[in-house]
């Protein structure tokens, strides 16, 4: 894709901080920062997001987040734990449309501004709201495997 930033990167058009690469993943620190070692995983096939994987191009990517992984622990000791972030579509907050995914090194005492939280909604859905959004991800997944 000409106009994709990131597969500019991949083709040396554009600098990185390239950390891994292999025939199918690019692994490069994230400009932003957010923590010491926020690196970023990318397939080198342009996909937007996640549902543009096929489970070959999952299985190329996805495989190498524990190695990748390991060597920014190793890189950075004193890191405490490491969130793995990846944002599908606008709404979800991508903002780069080539599917990437942040590891995010974890620190004592982070003042970094990055964070989350997961409310609590068990009480807004009946039990059987919550068994209908269950049957409804299962019957799209036998639909797939159908396909």
């Amino acid at each position: 894709m000409t106009d994709c930033i990131f597969c500019k990167i991949i083709e040396g058009q554009i600098p990185s901080a390239k950390v891994y690469e292999d025939e199918d993943v690019y692994a490069f620190l994230d400009i932003t920062q957010v923590t010491p070692g926020h690196t970023l995983v990318i397939p080198k096939t342009h996909v937007a997001n996640i549902f543009e994987y096929d489970e070959d191009l999952a299985t190329k990517v996805m495989t190498k987040l524990p190695k990748i992984s390991r060597a920014v622990r190793r890189a950075f000791p004193d890191m405490l734990g490491l969130n793995i972030l990846n944002n599908n579509g606008q709404a979800a907050g991508q903002t780069v449309f080539h599917s990437h995914i942040h590891l995010i090194p974890r620190y004592q005492g982070d003042s970094d501004g990055f964070g989350w939280s997961f409310a609590d909604n068990s009480k807004s859905y009946t039990s059987e709201e919550f068994s209908a959004r269950a049957a409804a991800i299962a019957s799209a997944l036998a639909q797939e495997e159908e396909a």
